[in-house]
């Protein structure tokens, strides 16, 4: 992969282990969301990206500095508050995404993408590593114009950029938030609730090392 320059993938191979694995034991801990109560509410935003498995997102982004809060959920299908074993059926059209709540005085949606872009990989259509289906796809769903044109032109200077150049064209769709419905609670956090489930292991920390590696000056101090 080429350096990127614009704004401030290697998956595990290992077969069988998938985000649609239910671990036997789960925590059914509510989303923590402690530090939103910290931020003036005109210094709030969030926003919606699909990356693959909601679970490498989630872990992800609750190291980056800004981030107050993120939660797991269905996007842009067509069922009402959809459980996790419809969507992983793939007859919903739900993605799986990351509801992602942030401090605008701490960091900025065009930073969110910027990791959003190296996290995962964009160009593999409906799949990241060995989670397939439509669920998995790569999606960037705005809540308005605002970030509809900071979308689009991050996609534009990806590839522009020729950061994914080597594995393909681009694939990610950006299209506007028609619906979220929140995960079941123990989807939320899950990482950190259930380091021993062997996904955790072997993708979601891959994930979040490649997070850790790129954007060292984003980490949070206690993560």
């Amino acid at each position: 992969m080429k350096p990127i320059d614009f704004i401030i993938p290697i998956l595990c191979a290992i077969p069988l282990i998938g985000c649609t694995q239910v671990p036997k034991k789960s925590h059914q801990t509510k989303n923590p969301s402690n530090e939103m109560t910290n931020v003036e509410p005109q210094n709030l935003d969030s926003c919606v990206i699909a990356g693959g498995c909601f679970w490498c997102m989630d872990a992800v982004y609750r190291r980056m500095i800004g981030i107050v809060n993120v939660e797991s959920g269905y996007s842009n299908g067509t069922v009402k508050n959809p459980t996790y074993k419809e969507v992983c059926n793939g007859n919903t059209g739900h993605a799986e995404v990351a509801k992602i709540y942030f401090d605008k005085t701490v960091t900025s949606y065009p930073q969110i993408l910027e990791v959003f872009w190296r996290v995962h990989n964009p160009t593999t259509l409906n799949r990241q590593g060995n989670d397939v289906g439509t669920q998995y796809r790569s999606g960037i769903y705005y809540m308005n114009n605002e970030q509809e044109i900071i979308a689009r032109a991050s996609k534009t200077a990806v590839e522009e950029s020729g950061l994914w150049a080597d594995d393909g064209k681009v694939v990610t769709e950006i299209l506007p938030l028609t619906n979220y419905w929140p995960a079941e609670d123990y989807h939320q956090d899950y990482y950190a609730n259930n380091p021993e489930n062997q996904y955790c292991v072997y993708v979601v920390s891959e994930k979040v090392e490649k997070f850790k590696k790129h954007f060292a000056e984003l980490l949070k101090s206690n993560k």
